[in-house]
């Protein structure tokens, strides 16, 4: 019902600069075409249900939602709770200019334009400058996958954003030249990709010699943050505690260098049936001059879903406490190693070689076991003996 005519001169949502230029997906317009039939009447309840609903919107995600398989290049669909955990995390702001360097189906930008659609309303939409900028300006999409830039593309026009920069680009080669540019940059970037080195810019190799595409992203991050940008990325558990030069690279640039502010470790059942690999939530701060006291950690035990494979919804959920906490971090300072959070002093992350799995931190409280003496357990197991020998004879007598 809503496809639209392919002859239809709107219908094509890519537009070519030229061969040898990067490919940039606009959504001309945001008109949707309806079956020939005439509408059917709705009563005034329903209508105004519809109307305080972004019905296109919706719809496209739950589609997407349904996406089940993995992509060519081993991304996958980020769960839509994940995204608005961080970006409820991050909270944007009016004036923020918002990336994702591996967009996908642009669902970390939807989610920011959703927050501040419904946190920022009256700033963002009632003052021209404001709005000017969310419309045109505001939301960044990069990817290579261009299935992906066109889903991407509609997916921002059906959520009410005129012109996303949606633009095939390779964020990690010389291709992508921006720097200093962004105040707000929200990513799940490809895990355990390996790029030869004449494909990566020079820039990030100066950073993190590596070929692993996971530490390149965040030191591309750094270097597309301007000074005080904000950054929430999720990164496997080895880029955590990988003991290779790059992985010490990129942890001692983050933490030394800049504000490294929180590490939110995620279970391995976020990302079933896609992926089974265990995760964590960076948030930092481009400083460029350091910056980092103390980093705040969360360890995540349930999302509000099962963690196996049908992904089934579950009333324990941690994500309601992780923005809760997160948001007044002042009152963590006095919880304990043993608790669900806590925080972990610079000095001492840097005296263990800038690691950053939870694991490394967390005590464990033991709870003392007792069990019964041996005496009284073969006492037990001769009263067992007497009655099945007495159930035997009972048994046998009514055989005879």
């Amino acid at each position: 019902m809503f496809l639209r005519q392919a002859d239809h001169p709107a219908a094509s949502a890519e537009h070519h600069k030229g061969q040898d230029q990067p490919e940039r997906f606009l959504c001309v317009e945001q008109g949707i075409y309806a079956h020939d039939a005439p509408p059917q009447p709705i009563g005034s309840q329903q209508a105004a249900q519809l109307s305080n609903t972004d019905i296109r919107g919706d719809i496209y995600e739950y589609l997407l939602s349904k996406l089940a398989t993995a992509g060519v290049n081993g991304q996958f669909r980020t769960p839509r709770h994940i995204i608005r955990m961080m970006v409820d995390l991050m909270q944007p702001r009016a004036d923020d200019v918002i990336c994702d360097p591996a967009c996908g189906t642009a669902g970390f930008l939807v989610a920011a334009g959703e927050y501040l659609r419904e946190n920022r309303k009256q700033e963002v939409f009632f003052d021209r400058k404001n709005k000017d900028h969310y419309m045109n300006h505001m939301f960044h999409g990069f990817d290579m996958d261009r299935t992906m830039l066109r889903i991407g593309a509609m997916n921002m026009m059906t959520h009410g954003v005129d012109n996303p920069f949606i633009e095939y680009r390779d964020s990690l080669s010389d291709q992508n030249p921006d720097k200093d540019k962004y105040s707000l940059i929200l990513a799940n970037p490809p895990f355990k990709g390996s790029l030869d080195y004449d494909i990566v810019s020079t820039d990030l190799l100066k950073l993190c010699k590596t070929k692993k595409t996971e530490l390149l992203f965040l030191a591309l991050f750094l270097r597309m943050l301007k000074v005080g940008g904000r950054c929430a990325c999720i990164v496997p558990d080895g880029v955590l505690f990988g003991s290779s030069t790059a992985h010490k690279a990129i942890r001692r640039e983050i933490i030394e260098n800049n504000r490294l502010e929180a590490v939110i470790s995620m279970p391995s059942g976020v990302f079933k049936p896609y992926a089974g690999v265990s995760t964590a939530i960076l948030i930092f701060t481009k400083t460029g001059h350091g910056g980092t006291d103390n980093v705040w950690f969360y360890d995540m035990k349930a999302d509000g879903f099962s963690l196996d494979d049908k992904r089934s919804p579950t009333t324990e959920n941690d994500i309601p406490d992780i923005i809760a906490r997160f948001h007044n971090r002042e009152a963590e300072a006095t919880r304990e190693r043993t608790e669900q959070s806590f925080f972990v002093p610079k000095e001492e992350i840097a005296g263990n070689d800038y690691d950053l799995s939870i694991n490394k931190y967390k005590k464990t409280e033991y709870v003392p076991v007792e069990y019964p003496s041996t005496q009284e357990i073969m006492a037990q197991l001769r009263d067992l003996q007497k009655k099945i020998d007495a159930e035997m004879d009972a048994l046998e007598e009514l055989l005879k």
